[in-house]
């Protein structure tokens, strides 16, 4: 596999073709994940049963939220991270990369007393059906009893992808999803622990990526390299890590808020044929995640090189460009799901009712889903210059406020699956309109006038 990509490529380097050097191994590591996340849900359903299968689906967006915002931090992190290397600052670099692995540990730690005191009563607060409750706990303290392995790889990989490398998280991820196949293999189908032993399974699976991605930072030899035994917290920059990643936790909290409601309405069908339909859809559209997640990342990681570097002009090319790329990526994965739904569903279950419901998901979510991608890139964009808490602002109002106006108007007159699900693409829709107009303002009236700063300072 050819080299990762370097500074001199993002800065100064041919844009198309470094952005897709930098995604496609990106794009095969989100891949590889939710693949390997399906065989959680595909083995739980096939040896365990509806019940198992809807269990584990009720527990993914509560455990999206209370995790969000320390995954916020991580994009912090990233950005910080990638404005010092485009400055060529070393000794900042590496202030950023100490004190992100500690934020990292101390967060994981949090969550997991999250996970051991609070799973239950999150699941209640939810709706939760009786009959699954408590597999649904079970699975989510386990679950965020490794929640210092998660975020630490999280955290890790971020650091790598800022500086272009996008080829070492994707042989980590390899090797904890082969790690986590076997595992679920053996606890799930051999010694019939059920949801527990999916929980097991990726709990050990994200401590092998940890470990790697921690060996990685501690033995490379630029200005991202981790050094242990004189680690230190820096309290500066650990405040630039938040302002740029708590703004980024918050949206993705509120918008893992939003989606909590949304389970919940779901929940209230009180029916696992519909929980488990709508889980087995929800795994189907991680798979269109997957090109625009690697092309606003690409955005991000470009965006804020080429900030750092006083590249000002390229911004906007970076911008449309990620456009570009994420609505193709989008509507290619989109188009080939719809085309082989049936099967793609029957590979959760061989229920033709969830296979029913899954198709609803399929049609109303994932087909229009490249919007999603649209406002992500304009998002990530504002992130990469350092701009963070004006896209949260957007995001809540247009995402959260949109979803929670429709849930709590218009669905309990309408009281349908396809209700619940319209709210999606209306949100998407009408959040992509305020962040376009967002991102024009950011960059015309605040961004391009430094540059004539810069030159003047020069002069």
């Amino acid at each position: 596999m050819s080299r990762a990509v370097t500074r001199e490529d993002i800065v100064n380097g041919p844009l198309l073709s470094s952005m897709l050097k930098f995604a496609f191994p990106l794009m095969l590591t989100n891949f590889l994940s939710n693949l390997f996340s399906a065989v959680d849900t595909i083995v739980v359903g096939q040896h365990a049963g509806s019940e198992a299968l809807a269990a584990v689906g009720a527990t993914g967006s509560l455990i999206f939220m209370v995790s969000s915002l320390f995954n916020g931090l991580s994009m912090g992190a990233s950005v910080v991270v990638g404005q010092m290397i485009g400055r060529g600052n070393e000794s900042r670099a590496k202030e950023t990369v100490e004190t992100a692995f500690i934020m990292a540990a101390s967060s994981g730690l949090f969550l997991s007393m999250v996970g051991l005191f609070l799973s239950k009563s999150l699941l209640r607060m939810v709706s939760t059906p009786a009959n699954i409750l408590d597999q649904s706990a079970l699975y989510m303290r386990i679950y965020l009893g490794g929640a210092i392995f998660m975020l630490i790889y999280n955290f890790g990989a971020a650091i790598l992808r800022a500086k272009g490398d996008t080829l070492r998280p994707l042989y980590y991820i390899i090797a904890s999803g082969l790690t986590n196949v076997v595992l679920n293999l053996i606890f799930v189908t051999r010694l019939h622990l059920g949801t527990a032993g999916v929980a097991f399974a990726t709990l050990i699976s994200q401590a092998v990526s940890a470990i790697l991605v921690t060996y990685s930072l501690i033995t490379t030899k630029d200005i991202t390299q981790l050094d242990l035994k004189h680690m230190r917290f820096n309290g500066r920059t650990a405040l630039e890590i938040l302002r740029i990643g708590v703004p980024s936790g918050i949206q993705s909290m509120m918008f893992s808020i939003s989606n909590v409601v949304m389970q919940s309405s779901i929940n209230s069908f009180s029916s696992s044929d519909i929980i488990a339909g709508n889980t087995a859809g929800s795994n189907l559209e991680n798979f269109c995640y997957i090109a625009m997640m690697a092309f606003t990342q690409a955005c991000i990681s470009f965006t804020s090189q080429n900030y750092g570097a006083r590249k000002y002009e390229k911004l906007k090319k970076v911008m449309y460009v990620s456009l570009v790329l994420v609505i193709i990526g989008a509507l290619t994965v989109a188009g080939i799901i719809w085309v082989f739904h049936k099967p793609l569903l029957s590979l959760y279950t061989n229920d033709p009712e969830v296979v029913r419901i899954g198709t609803l998901r399929v049609l109303y979510v994932i087909l229009p889903l490249f919007l999603n991608g649209i406002l992500d890139v304009f998002a990530g964009s504002l992130r990469g210059m350092g701009k963070s808490s004006l896209p949260m602002i957007i995001m809540v109002v247009g995402i959260c406020g949109v979803r929670l106006a429709w849930l709590w108007g218009f669905f309990p007159t309408h009281r349908a699956l396809e209700v619940i699900y319209l709210s999606y693409p209306l949100s998407w829709f009408i959040t992509s309109v305020l962040e376009f107009i967002l991102w024009n303002y950011v960059y015309h009236k605040i961004v391009l006038p430094q540059k004539d700063v810069s030159i003047n300072l020069e002069a």
